[in-house]
């Protein structure tokens, strides 16, 4: 009975919830292991930037989407290039980047910048990876969100392997992690699979 409006991103937690990037309706939906969906956050037809809890905070196009081991879900908008934390209860926050303001700056929370970030994972101490799309990277957040760049050099396209800033990326559009801490890549435009050690080796 549930409905969905071009689902763009897809995360299970550790009890099987799966959480749901609803990405037309501008929603983050949720999913129990028994079929019964809920909003968790957003509103449908009601894009927008804002923090908030519940129906009260709006998106613009979420897509990748990650939930860490306590159920915090997050969120990357492609669109505000920033990247959402949302708590189990559903509250709304903006770990970095600022939104609608494209760019390619390391730092702490909103002076970090995003351009178009595509998906993002997270590691087992909360650090979160992003696929930057077009700024050609993967950039590391921190539990505090504090932006860094893992690999890549922003605004340098490419397909190089290579230790962090000398490595090149061409499309990285989705990342995961496995349980050593390894991170992997779909560099689209390069079709390849790119893999990155915990020490930034690609």
């Amino acid at each position: 009975e549930a409905r969905f409006q071009s689902p763009g991103g897809i995360a299970v937690d550790i009890s099987g919830n799966v959480f749901v990037a609803d990405t037309g309706n501008n929603t983050i939906r949720k999913m129990t292991r028994r079929g019964a969906v809920s909003t968790l956050a957003g509103l449908a037809g009601h894009p927008g930037r804002s923090d908030g809890s519940g129906s009260a905070a709006s998106f613009m196009a979420p897509l990748g989407i990650a939930v860490d081991r306590a159920g915090n879900v997050y969120v990357a908008e492609f669109v505000n290039n920033v990247i959402r934390k949302i708590t189990p209860e559903g509250a709304v926050s903006t770990l970095a980047g600022s939104s609608g303001i494209p760019g390619s700056e390391d730092g702490l929370g909103d002076n970090a910048h995003f351009r178009n970030p595509w998906s993002v994972a997270v590691d087992m101490s909360g650090n979160v990876y992003v696929a930057d799309r077009n700024n050609f990277t993967i950039r590391k957040i921190t539990p505090a969100g504090l932006v860094s760049t893992f690999a890549g050099l922003a605004r340098a396209q490419g397909c190089a392997d290579g230790p962090g800033r000398y490595a090149r990326f061409s499309d990285p559009l989705s990342v995961t992690l496995d349980a050593a801490g390894n991170v992997y890549v779909a560099d689209k435009c390069s079709n390849v699979v790119r893999k990155i050690t915990s020490f930034g080796l690609v």
